[in-house]
């Protein structure tokens, strides 16, 4: 099998957090109580099983994504969550002090400007505290 892709590990890390915390339910609704199982299902849902196509991987990982995003997976909806890792970003990217990210996170001219003027204002109210 191959590599699994850091969106497929983050779900796969997710559902056996469901496990373990004995919020995952099978198709039927009951608990999962089988780690082989929860794996299983944990793979699916990543779309990294090897009994499945390629697109109906991407579809499974497709329709995860989709859920995790509305905040209606068992964790989210036990923990309050409205969603889960980093919203909009890569959470190992550079900017976030990751060592693996592909690439540094983009920003605009606007929004890099924006945030010196943030980091100025916050200096600044620090050294009044200061003094």
């Amino acid at each position: 099998m191959a590599k699994e892709s850091m969106a497929q590990r983050k779900t796969t890390g997710r559902v056996m957090h469901e496990f373990a915390h004995g919020e995952l339910k099978s198709g039927r609704g009951g608990k999962v109580k089988s780690r082989r199982q929860a794996i299983a299902i944990a793979l699916k849902e990543a779309g990294a099983s090897k009994y499945q196509g390629k697109s109906e991987n991407k579809r499974n990982l497709a329709k995860s994504k989709r859920k995790e995003a509305e905040g209606r997976t068992y964790q989210q909806e036990r923990e309050g969550k409205s969603h889960v890792g980093a919203r909009g970003r890569r959470s190992s990217s550079r900017a976030m002090g990751g060592k693996n990210a592909k690439s540094t996170t983009h920003r605009t001219a606007e929004q890099r400007a924006s945030a010196r003027r943030n980091i100025r204002k916050a200096n600044k109210s620090r050294r009044r505290r200061a003094a």
